[in-house]
Formats: C-alpha cells, structure tokens, sequence
C-alpha cells in the first residue's frame, strides 16, 4: 500500500502540492515512485521557466519507464531541487521528502481543482 501524506494536494497524474505562501512545492506521490520502479534520472525545467496547469514541465525515468511530469498549477519556477540530478533515487527512498521544482503561483485558484488526500487515496484503489 502507498503512503498518502495529509496535508497536501493531489494532482490525477500523481503529482502532490504544499501550499507555502504563493509557492506550490511539487513532487511526486509514493504511488508513483512505486509504479515506476528506481528512478534513475529527473528532468526539470530551470528556474524562471514558466509552467502551465496540465502541461509537462519535465519528466521521470526509471529502469521500468520514462513518465511525464504534468504541472498542477500555473506560474514561475523559483527553484529546483539540484541534487535530484545526482541522486534521483531520494524520490524513491522519500517522494515527500524529495520535491522536484517549487513555483510562484500565477493563479491560486488552480489549487482547487486539487485532490485532497482522502480523494486522492480513492484515485489510486
């Protein structure tokens, strides 16, 4: 059984959210790590890139797959997390630990199209 972290918001491609301020911290859920199999490399876009809801803003693979990484929200990448490019497989040891990219909000009101982690966990039965 995947984990589901409370407290944060899910996206139908399995991608979460937390919230801090105008800025959406986004990863990937634990039941996508799992699906995937050992992560071996992360792209992602760089920082001051724009990103749109629902299109890919960079992609996973893994030994299994490769899996793209869809936007839950719209705005501006104000940073990324560097030592995923040397250690990818921390999203498989911590996928709510290991955050991918973290963007300024353009529309907040994007985050209500969100899953929370009780609609989420019914997604993924």
């Amino acid at each position: 059984m995947s984990k589901i972290a409370e407290g944060l918001l899910y996206s139908e491609s399995h991608e979460w959210v937390k919230v801090d301020g105008d800025v959406a911290i986004i990863g990937v859920s634990d039941f996508a790590q799992s699906e995937m199999g050992d992560i071996t490399y992360v792209d992602m876009p760089d920082i001051d890139d724009d990103v749109t809801a629902g299109d890919d803003f960079g992609a996973l693979e893994s030994v299994k797959t490769s899996s793209e990484l869809i936007a839950p929200v719209s705005g501006k990448v104000v940073a990324r997390n560097d030592a995923l490019e040397d250690q990818p497989e921390q999203i498989n040891e911590d996928a709510y630990g290991a955050w991918i990219i973290k963007v300024e909000m353009s529309d907040k009101g994007e985050l209500e199209s969100l899953l929370n982690a009780a609609a989420y966990a019914k997604t993924i039965e």
